[in-house]
Order: C-alpha cells, then structure tokens, then sequence
C-alpha cells in the first residue's frame, strides 16, 4: 500500500482521509449514544443536549482558531480564504469544547460534572480520524520531521520522517487502557476520569510537537505547546491532587 492511500472507486479517486474523519464523528457519537443508555445520567436529557450543543459550537470555534494559530499568515486571494475556513486542530477543538460545555453548564445551571460520558467516545473518535490522518500521508500536517531511525516512514514524499499520526493511535489505545483500570478499579469522583483524558493526551502532544516540522514558534514552543499549557493551567488542581495521591 502506498502512502497517501487514494483508492480510485468507479474511475473516482477518494479522500479516505475525509471519509474516516465522518466516520469517526458517526461512531464516536454512536458509542456516545450507546453509553448513555447502559449508566445511571445525573444530568437531564433536555441539559445534556445543550451541553453538547456548547460543546459542538466550542469545539468549531476552538479547532479553527488554533489551526489559523499553528500557522498565522493571512491573504485575501480565493485560494488563502478557503485555505483558511478549512484549517483546523483537534487539540483546539477539544479545549474549545471544553470552554464551551463550562459556558452551556452556566447558563442552564448545571452543576453536574459532564465529561466522563465523553472521554471515551471521543479516544475512539480520534484514533479513527488519526488513522486517516496516517493515510493522507504528507498531505496532513500530522507527520513528523526527517528522521533516520527505525521509526522512520515514507509518507508520500520520499524522505523518512516520524509517523506523528500512528504514533498518536498507539498512544490513545494505552491511554484507553489505562482510563479503563482507573475506571473499574477506583472509585473515581464525577468528572475525574474526562480530566485526566484532557491531562495526558496535552501532555503527550505537548511532548510529540517536538517532532514536527512546525515553523512558527513563540520562544521555541509552537501555539499548540502553548495550547497545552494553557490546559494544564486550567487543570493544575487536579495536577497538585494527583502528584499528592501518587
């Protein structure tokens, strides 16, 4: 199989990139769906569409955003406009949804923690995107700096470089794992569970942008380190709480 993988169907190439990218909203929400019927919900059917509502509208706003940030050059010819209403991030989309489930929660008046429900449904929904992103080869921005190790893959260009993407589902199944001991095996207050998700997919981002061949930078670091940062700023009692219980 050559990467990027464009299997041509009926005379047609196809973007499987985009393909999976549907795929993983459809069977992310899915298992979403799926979860929420098999637990004991404290928040009401009416508040947890509007917190998803908050969550979709934040995570459109945030993962656009922070793409525009990862490479901040702004024209006005057709092709740099479309460029732009394309480009986005998952990171920004997750603190983005973030911010916009705290908003919803404080204007329907909800107290209940509402992110365990998520977390998984949302690994799942990445993994699937990420293998597309693998896929697409050089054609994302999810591939790694030349490298001549092992580690190295062709992904479309001829040169050897760190498979960010496969790197990243790897990553998501032991993190999937171990969300899933402490989940079973302690007996994890409301909420916990979804921040410790937020708090080691930042940090292992934070650690892998390392690898990337970004090319805009605020004192060394890419927006998207600073993104990770500004998470754990958010998360730093739960940080201090987790340092003192291990």
């Amino acid at each position: 199989m050559n990467i990027p993988f464009e299997p041509i169907i009926f005379g047609n190439k196809v973007n499987i990139h985009l393909i999976l990218e549907y795929v993983a909203f459809f069977i992310g929400y899915r298992y979403y769906r799926y979860l929420k019927k098999h637990i004991h919900d404290p928040i009401s059917s009416t508040n947890r569409l509007s917190i998803l509502i908050g969550a979709v509208f934040g995570a459109f706003l945030g993962s656009r955003i922070f793409g525009f940030l990862e490479n901040p050059v702004i024209c006005f010819t057709p092709e740099c406009i479309l460029q732009l209403l394309s480009v986005k991030t998952i990171m920004g989309g997750l603190f983005g949804g973030l911010l916009g489930v705290e908003l919803a929660k404080r204007v329907i008046g909800e107290k209940h923690s509402s992110g365990d429900l998520f977390t998984f449904p949302i690994i799942l929904g990445i993994s699937i995107g990420r293998i597309g992103c693998f896929l697409a080869g050089v054609k994302e921005f999810t591939y790694g700096k030349e490298t001549a190790s092992f580690l190295g893959m062709d992904l479309g260009d001829g040169v050897l470089r760190y498979p960010i993407a496969l790197f990243e589902v790897v990553f998501l199944l032991i993190l999937w794992r171990v969300l899933r001991f402490f989940q079973t095996k302690s007996q994890l207050e409301s909420g916990l569970l979804f921040k410790y998700f937020m708090i080691l997919y930042f940090l292992f981002r934070f650690c892998i942008e390392f690898l990337k061949p970004n090319t805009f930078f605020i004192l060394g670091l890419s927006s998207i380190q600073y993104l990770c940062i500004l998470c754990f700023i958010y998360y730093q009692k739960t940080i201090r709480n987790l340092f003192y219980a291990y």
